[in-house]
């Protein structure tokens, strides 16, 4: 027994712990926060380009710019999720796969 208490727990913690900033990293993933935020505010702006007055269309020289920014935002807000979704982080190496340093895997070319 350790100083720390029983070592099977503390490698349990660790585990958990593990385990918990895992799903964090996937959670957190940079590309679900840019294509949320970009679907949320194309959305935003695709309404107000539905809504925008012939005044408001007519500054822009005839262009509803609000309609097709907001497209363009949706279709790269999207793009960002389809891609997390396609290629998904890859999770931490688990410890019982990573070797000790020094030690010898049996049958292998060592």
């Amino acid at each position: 027994m350790s100083e720390y208490g029983n070592e099977s727990e503390f490698q349990h913690q660790i585990e958990e712990l593990e385990h918990k900033s895992a799903s964090a990293a996937r959670l957190f993933d940079v590309r679900r926060v840019i294509g949320g935020l970009f679907v949320v505010y194309g959305v935003i702006v695709t309404i107000a380009g539905i809504t925008a007055s012939d005044a408001d269309i007519a500054k822009a020289q005839g262009i509803n710019i609000n309609l097709w920014a907001g497209i363009g935002m949706l279709v790269l807000g999207l793009l960002f999720l389809l891609w997390m979704r396609l290629s998904p982080p890859p999770p931490p190496p688990s410890p019982e796969k990573t070797p000790e340093p020094g030690s010898h895997r049996p049958g292998g070319g060592d």
